[in-house]
């Protein structure tokens, strides 16, 4: 099988959830017997343009940048892609199948699509209504969402990473429930497992006092993230468990006005804001972590609550989206309600004062991890979609 996938985000960029995706399925996917795949992403100034990576060879492709209007910078960038992959399908071609992950490059695999004739797999990691909460409230929401519902028409097959997202994208876009598959994101162990037994207490030191209980966060500091509520629930939280301290690492547009909020509640110096680290430095915090939270209001599926249990660190999340797919309360973390402050700080503080039930959550936690969300086993599943669509393919008239 001869795969040409297009992704917006690929390391070194990578912003969120779907650029770790695509960076982790790609080798056990590429080393499959009889797959040859081509990923053809935006070069955001760092990487080579043409890269070997095993058995995966990574082209990148200069983007358009337009100031102030990221829609028409990703359509623009998408003509490039376009360009670059007709060049591609000459040289390297032709291929059985075109994947695309999101709305971001929904342009130039429905070109391909059309121009070739092949079948076009796409992945949804989030919507944007669904970012909304239900709602699209500009120009350019409206006119993503309809990219992304153009996307799942022109798809032979749709992957979700969540039964909620697979309801989402039936909801939101009429998408038959039986064209779309589930398959979800994975971690690997590996890199925590190495800092098992590693005396992090200097490391530790540099985040908290001493005596202080990490309550940790790491992801984009966005609204539909939920920060908010953990600050609002931060003085609860200190009521009962004065040696707790938050640690948010990433950045994002709210991070002022984060801070802001800590300010006015009182609680400034109980919270960390790093800023951006470096992978290395977040798989340390979440080893010296007492408690992950993800308090998020909208979450397809949610890749850092998975890292946290593959560090086994007790993981506390709101029960949205597929974090709630992921965390089964009281057996691999605690669930709490969404855009509750007084619940999230319940579930906080009963991690930290309980952690004998927090040892058994993390035990179950990391075995689930190691059985069902190892990256091997997932692309093995993707793999399986594309048999399948290539199989349908062969006895349909185009």
């Amino acid at each position: 099988m001869r795969i040409l996938m297009f992704s917006w985000e690929f390391p070194p960029h990578v912003v969120g959830g779907l650029g770790k995706h695509v960076a982790e399925l790609l080798p056990p996917l590429g080393n499959l017997p009889g797959i040859q795949l081509h990923l053809v992403t935006p070069h955001w100034g760092a990487g080579k343009p043409l890269e070997r990576m095993g058995q995966v060879t990574v082209h990148r492709v200069d983007p358009v940048i337009v100031d102030r209007d990221f829609y028409t910078g990703a359509w623009q960038t998408n003509l490039r892609l376009e360009e670059y992959s007709h060049q591609l399908w000459q040289k390297k071609g032709p291929f059985d199948l075109v994947h695309v992950h999101d709305w971001l490059v929904a342009f130039v695999g429905t070109a391909c699509k059309r121009h070739y004739k092949v079948p076009l797999l796409s992945t949804i990691h989030a919507t944007e209504r669904g970012r909304g909460r239900g709602h699209l409230g500009s120009d350019q929401s409206r006119a993503i969402h309809k990219v992304e519902w153009a996307l799942t028409f022109e798809s032979w097959r749709v992957i979700a990473c969540s039964e909620y997202m697979a309801a989402e994208i039936g909801s939101y876009f009429n998408c038959p429930r039986d064209k779309i598959d589930v398959i979800p994101n994975g971690v690997e162990t590996d890199r925590f497992d190495l800092l098992e037994g590693k005396d992090l207490t200097r490391f530790h030191n540099r985040y908290a006092l001493p005596t202080e209980d990490v309550v940790f966060y790491v992801g984009r500091v966005v609204f539909e993230k939920g920060l908010h509520v953990l600050l609002r629930a931060l003085p609860l939280i200190l009521a009962q468990q004065p040696s707790a301290k938050v640690v948010v690492a990433g950045k994002g547009p709210e991070l002022e006005s984060l801070r802001s909020l800590a300010w006015s509640l009182g609680v400034a110096d109980k919270v960390l804001f790093t800023g951006f680290i470096s992978d290395k430095d977040r798989d340390r915090l979440f080893k010296i972590a007492d408690c992950a939270v993800f308090p998020s209001l909208y979450e397809p599926f949610g890749i850092v609550a998975l890292e946290a249990m593959a560090a086994k660190c007790p993981v506390v999340v709101s029960e949205v989206g597929g974090l709630k797919e992921v965390v089964q309360h009281a057996e691999t973390g605690i669930t709490v309600h969404p855009d509750d402050p007084s619940s999230l700080a319940w579930g906080i503080v009963h991690t930290l004062q309980h952690p004998k039930w927090s040892t058994a959550r993390v035990a179950n936690a990391y075995r689930l991890v190691r059985e069902e969300y190892n990256w091997e086993r997932i692309a093995r599943l993707t793999a399986d979609v594309y048999r399948q669509i290539i199989g349908e393919q062969v006895i349909t008239s185009w």
